[in-house]
C-alpha cells in the first residue's frame, strides 16, 4: 500500500501591501462577494467592487454571514448565487465569510447536494469549477482558510451544536489575495485570538502524524514569526511590519496544516466554540497547553523543536516541551486570555452535563486522526476536564 504524501495550495497566491489591486487583472463577467456587515462598514466591499469594475466584472454582494456561519446561511447564499449566476465567487472577511462562501459554492454548483455527503473526508465534495472559480481575501491573520481544503459550518439543529467541516481539495480557493491592509483594522483582542490560531495551526501541523519534510520548516518558521511579531501587532495595530509578518505567518501555517491536518486541540476547540460561543482562536488558545501535556509521551521532541525555533534551548525533549508550554502561558498572559474554560465564563454544571457529548463529538471530529497520540473518549474527557479547571493533564 502506497504511503505517498502531497502538497497542495491555491494556484495563485498574491500577498503584501496593495495586493488587493490584483483584482483589476481578473477575467470574468459576474462576481458574488460573500462577506459581512463589518467589511461593508470598513469600506472594503466598495473598494473591491471598484477594482472589479475596472476589470469589467459586474458584482453583487451577499453580506449576511454571521460568526460561525450555519447551514441556513449557506443555503441562503447559494440561492443568491443561483439568482445572479456568477463565474467568480469572492470570500471576503474572516474565516467565517470565506468558509461560508466555500459552502455556498458547493450548493450553487450542486443545489441538491446533501450535508452528510459533503462532510465525508476527501470524497464528499463533488467536482467544482463547473460554474465558478473561488477567490479568498482574508481580513484576519488567523484561520488561513484562504489556502486550505476546509470549510467549517456550524450545525445549530443539534445539541450540543457542532462544527462540521469539509476535507476536500475541491474547496481550496483558486486565488488567495492576502493584503495586510485588511487585518490592520482588527482590534487587539481579535488580533490576539486570530494570531494564537496561527500558532496552533503551525504547532499541530508540526507534531501531526502527517508531517513531512516539506511542511516541517514552514511550520517552524511560521511559529517563530508568531512569537516574534504577534505581541508587536497586539501592542500597536498600526505597526505595518508586524501586520505584514503576521499575515504572512498565517498564510504559511495554512500551507502546512492543509497538507498535514491538525489534532485534538482543534477537535476540542471546535466543540467548546460551537456550544459556548467562544471565538475559535481563543478556544484553541485555551486548549493548547493541555493538549501539549497530553501529547508529551509521544511528541516531546517535536514540541522542543518549536521552543528551539523560539530561541529556547533545553537539555532534554521533556524539558524543551515544558518550556514550550511556559511560552504559551506567558503569551496568553500578555493578551489577558483566560487560562481555562471556566475562566472563559462557561458554567460548570452545564459543561459537565455536556461533557460526554462534547468528547464524543471531538472524537468524531476530522482533526482527531492525525493527532500524534491516539486518544480514547476517556482521554478526551480528561483533557476537557483539566482544561475546564485549569489543572495539569500529566
Amino acid at each position: 500500500m502506497s504511503d505517498y504524501k502531497g502538497f497542495r495550495i491555491p494556484k495563485d497566491i498574491v500577498f503584501g501591501w496593495g495586493s488587493l489591486e490584483y483584482l483589476k487583472s481578473l477575467d470574468g463577467k459576474k462576481a458574488v462577494i460573500v462577506t459581512d456587515k463589518v467589511m461593508q462598514n470598513l469600506g472594503f466591499v466598495d473598494k473591491i467592487k471598484s477594482y472589479l469594475s475596472e476589470a469589467g466584472i459586474e458584482s453583487f454582494v451577499f453580506d449576511e454571514v454571521e460568526t460561525d456561519p450555519c447551514r441556513q446561511t449557506v443555503k441562503k447564499g447559494a440561492e443568491f448565487m443561483l439568482k445572479h449566476q456568477p463565474d467568480l465567487i469572492i470570500g471576503l472577511g474572516g474565516g467565517s465569510c470565506i468558509d461560508a462562501g466555500k459552502g455556498m459554492w458547493i450548493f450553487y454548483e450542486y443545489p441538491d447536494a446533501k450535508w452528510d455527503e459533503i462532510f465525508v473526508p476527501f470524497t464528499g465534495v463533488p467536482k467544482l469549477r463547473n460554474k465558478a472559480h473561488y477567490i479568498a481575501i482574508p481580513s484576519t491573520s488567523g484561520t488561513a482558510t484562504e489556502v486550505t481544503l476546509a470549510a467549517v459550518i456550524t450545525n445549530r439543529d443539534v445539541h450540543p451544536n457542532t462544527k462540521d467541516f469539509t476535507l476536500s481539495y475541491e474547496v481550496t480557493p483558486d486565488i488567495a489575495i492576502c493584503d495586510p491592509e485588511l487585518p490592520s483594522t482588527m482590534p487587539p483582542s481579535i488580533t490576539a485570538n486570530t494570531g494564537f490560531d496561527v500558532l496552533v495551526h503551525a504547532t499541530e501541523a508540526y507534531v501531526s502524524r502527517n508531517a513531512s519534510d516539506l511542511t516541517d520548516p514552514i511550520a517552524l518558521r511560521s511559529a517563530s514569526m508568531v512569537m516574534e511579531w504577534l505581541p508587536k501587532a497586539y501592542a500597536n495595530g498600526a505597526d505595518k511590519e508586524a501586520r505584514e509578518k503576521m499575515h504572512n505567518a498565517s498564510l504559511m501555517a495554512g500551507f502546512t496544516f492543509t497538507n498535514t491536518a491538525l489534532g485534538i486541540c482543534h477537535s476540542t476547540a471546535h466543540q467548546i466554540g460551537a456550544e459556548y460561543k467562544i471565538p475559535h482562536g481563543l478556544a484553541n488558545a485555551i486548549m493548547l497547553p493541555y493538549v501539549v501535556q497530553y501529547n508529551l509521551p509521544v511528541a516531546a521532541s517535536r514540541y522542543a523543536d518549536i521552543a528551539r525555533a523560539f530561541g529556547i534551548e533545553s537539555e532534554t525533549p521533556i524539558e524543551g516541551a515544558r518550556k514550550f508550554i511556559d511560552c504559551l502561558v506567558e503569551l496568553k498572559k500578555i493578551f489577558n486570555m483566560p487560562m481555562s474554560i471556566k475562566e472563559a465564563g462557561v458554567d460548570e454544571a452545564d459543561f459537565m452535563k455536556n461533557l460526554d457529548m462534547l468528547a464524543k463529538n471531538a472524537m468524531a471530529d476530522g482533526s482527531t486522526p492525525p493527532n500524534p497520540r491516539i486518544p480514547t473518549i476517556d482521554d478526551i474527557k480528561k483533557v476537557f476536564t483539566c482544561a475546564y479547571h485549569g489543572v495539569d493533564v500529566l
